[in-house]
């Protein structure tokens, strides 16, 4: 996934910088001192690179920089202590996998007061850069893994629905849909994230476990936290009620359209028929409209959305950089309306919560999910 284009650097002595043949002067990896840290810069524009770190040359164990980065004058800018260990930095450039899109690392507000909601007070949260699922998990992609699951040691409480192989997975639990995470992360070659013991030794398989650990550091795939998918939903947009502005149509959405109640719904009233496929649930194939500015689609409706987080407020817990949400909690946090909700519910700060173990909110609220993976 990732090519190492630049040059290293080292945080103890004398350091240096460079640029790679063919890449001009857009992706300069600089250093200078700062009494007892150092200061690494380099343009922010250079969005498809990731800064990676090691204290051995030989060999190179390279890992990428966790840190957010602060955008001073166009440039990255990432500041770290001087230990005494030498410390080597290059910058990595990487592609996207298909099916996913990049979320740049940065700032946002979180939250917003257009509906009145107590519970998305506006918040500013620092995440990292990650990729994440274009779509919607569909069901031929939920039953493809699933497939490989149950034959490599992994039990589900829920086989999983859909209205057609095209159409979102949904009637999925939380515990499920971590656990299916794992399975696709090991059989696309990658470290799970999911653990059931805080070695991070026992993979989380099996059973309906409420104490699950995370290995935030590894690029397998795993739910997003309810700040990265809030980040993800606005797609650079910073106080618009929806991912692609302030106003919603079923021409952008499946949703139940009614505007009589809502200003900014612009209709026509009632489900969506687009894509539907017989009765309820009157899911749309996933990709059906257009996506946001990060090309991501049905951020808002069709069906609803599992995160990471236990439920809990203020936002930002256990800290406002990469939140993870509260330790602990009762109910698992969703996100993005549904085919079933009214307008509001579609808007990037609603929020809802349901039990880990509920593969529906409602008689006809259907719960799915897209991935994530760090980089």
């Amino acid at each position: 996934m990732k090519t190492k284009l630049l040059y290293y650097l080292s945080v103890t002595l004398v350091s240096f910088a460079g640029v790679h043949p063919g890449l001009a002067q857009t992706t300069n990896l600089s250093i200078a001192p700062l009494g007892k840290q150092v200061v690494l810069v380099w343009p922010a524009k250079a969005t498809t690179y990731v800064l990676q770190s090691t204290t051995n040359l030989l060999p190179a164990a390279w890992s990428t920089v966790t840190n957010v980065p602060v955008v001073v004058n166009g440039q990255y800018t990432e500041t770290n202590a001087i230990s005494g260990t030498r410390q080597f930095y290059l910058l990595s450039q990487f592609t996207v996998p298909p099916g996913m899109a990049l979320i740049p690392a940065g700032s946002f507000t979180m939250g917003d007061t257009l509906n009145g909601w107590t519970y998305a007070i506006p918040t500013n949260v620092t995440v990292s850069a990650f990729l994440m699922d274009t779509n919607l998990v569909s069901l031929s992609q939920w039953q493809a893994v699933y497939s490989y699951a149950t034959n490599h040691g992994y039990n589900f409480d829920y086989v999983g629905s859909g209205k057609a192989a095209n159409h979102p997975v949904q009637t999925v639990s939380w515990y499920d849909v971590v656990k299916w995470s794992n399975a696709r992360s090991q059989q696309a070659g990658l470290t799970p994230v999911y653990y059931t013991n805080a070695a991070l030794t026992q993979v989380y398989t099996s059973g309906d476990v409420d104490a699950v650990y995370a290995n935030w550091s590894v690029s397998g795939y795993r739910l997003p936290t309810e700040a990265e998918w809030e980040k993800a939903a606005r797609g650079g947009l910073s106080g618009q009620r929806f991912p692609w502005g302030d106003t919603i149509s079923e021409s952008q959405a499946n949703y139940n359209s009614d505007p009589s109640s809502y200003s900014y719904d612009l209709g026509p009233s009632g489900y969506n028929s687009i894509g539907i496929i017989g009765g309820m649930p009157y899911t749309s194939p996933v990709g059906s409209f257009a996506p946001n500015a990060y090309g991501l689609f049905d951020m808002g409706g069709n069906v609803w959305e599992w995160c990471w987080d236990w439920y809990g407020t203020p936002y930002g817990q256990p800290t406002t950089t990469n939140p993870t949400g509260p330790a602990t909690g009762s109910l698992r946090v969703f996100r993005g309306g549904s085919w079933t909700q009214p307008p509001d519910d579609a808007g990037c700060a609603q929020r809802g919560a349901f039990g880990a173990g509920a593969p529906v909110k409602g008689p006809d609220d259907l719960l799915g999910f897209r991935c994530v993976r760090g980089i």
